[in-house]
């Protein structure tokens, strides 16, 4: 599928729209902790594509990813309209959204992600100062997004082409913290036939312009499959690129979403 020509964006309900947010109750998920469910061992951050995209392979073990799918499907799951807002991205899944700070703060500190971030759990040949990581992520993070998704895209569901917006959100505590997202963070369950995130560099966003620089070839689309246990974080707000979640022509796509948060 194409980019399309016009700036859509994807309203995921994060600043806590009425007609997005699903009541608030609290939710029973499987445990998060370091005995089970990952390894801190060898892994790291793979940039694909520097300052825009990066990927943690392996970071939930199929286990923890099993537990996951056996529970998520027994919460109350929407289908998205079929008419989207106007300015929003085509979409077509099945989602539970929430505001659950205590569960976005167990993915951020019961798992490897926290030291993945801040670089107190990288393997080593993948470092970085605190400099290059407070560029690299918009400043200096201090949690997930409390405002939690759960999608679910089943064969013919699809995500069109879009830009993730920024959003200022305060992460509870004592005291808290005003924040704003900089990253998207997408946690895959499962694998399905279909379902890439595909990534389109800014070169390809118009036929005008569709050279890296004059004389160069193309810049060709990144494109990320589906894989059980995948972490895959990419850069949003202004510095977005353009992307699409291609049509699930097999199987499941299950995602958590959440999003890196940054001090203001």
């Amino acid at each position: 599928m194409p980019p399309k020509k016009s700036k859509v964006k994807s309203h995921d309900g994060s600043t806590g729209s009425a007609a997005q947010k699903q009541p608030k109750y609290p939710v029973d998920w499987p445990q998060l902790n370091s005995k089970r469910g990952y390894h801190d061992q060898n892994l790291s951050l793979h940039q694909l594509v520097p300052g825009q995209i990066i990927t943690i392979p392996r970071f939930w073990d199929p286990a923890l990813c099993k537990a996951y799918l056996q529970f998520l499907p027994t919460l109350p799951l929407i289908t998205t309209p079929g008419k989207p807002r106007k300015g929003d991205a085509v979409r077509v899944n099945d989602r539970f959204q929430i505001d659950d700070a205590q569960f976005a703060e167990k993915l951020w500190l019961e798992t490897p992600l926290r030291g993945l971030i801040t670089g107190t759990g990288e393997s080593s040949g993948n470092e970085m100062s605190p400099e290059q990581r407070r560029e690299l992520f918009g400043g200096e993070v201090v949690g997930l997004n409390p405002n939690i998704r759960i999608y679910r895209y089943t064969k013919g569901q699809f995500f069109d082409c879009h830009y993730d917006d920024s959003n200022l959100v305060t992460i509870p505590g004592d005291p808290s913290i005003p924040a704003r997202t900089t990253w998207t963070l997408l946690l895959y369950l499962t694998s399905c036939s279909g379902g890439e995130t595909v990534f389109y560099p800014s070169s390809e966003s118009t036929s005008k312009k569709n050279k890296s620089s004059k004389g160069e070839a193309p810049l060709q689309p990144v494109s990320i499959a589906p894989d059980a246990g995948l972490a895959l974080l990419h850069r949003h707000g202004a510095d977005c690129m353009l992307h699409e979640g291609r049509e699930v022509s097999g199987g499941e796509k299950w995602v958590i979403r959440s999003d890196l948060c940054v001090r203001r």
